[in-house]
């Protein structure tokens, strides 16, 4: 039986569960395709290959980093989350909405 999922706020995303999966196998071929590996798994020359951001953005997300008082290994895991959702979403380019995303699933957010 396919059962809706959540958002965030608890708030019907409207897709089952069986659609949410389809979506998350098809990111995770993506990313096979597109680097040999996860997201999760890539190093600091995968980050800088494919996790390219606006010029904007990237003031955006250093600006944050430096209020958060976050390390940079924690700004790559942001970017990796980030990397993922625009696979999700099947958007090509990382958007600031992207990191925000990436942002609010930090622990203790």
């Amino acid at each position: 039986m396919a059962r809706e999922t959540t958002t965030l706020n608890n708030q019907p995303s409207g897709d089952t569960s069986a659609a949410v999966a389809e979506r998350v196998a098809e990111a995770r071929d993506l990313q096979q395709r597109r680097q040999g590996c996860a997201n999760a798994f890539l190093d600091l020359n995968g980050l800088r290959s494919h996790c390219l951001l606006e010029a904007a953005d990237q003031a955006w997300l250093e600006t944050a980093c430096e209020r958060l008082n976050l390390s940079l290994r924690a700004a790559h895991r942001l970017l990796k989350v980030a990397r993922t959702l625009a696979d999700l979403e099947g958007v090509a380019s990382i958007a600031r909405g992207h990191l925000g995303e990436a942002l609010q699933y930090r622990p203790g957010s």
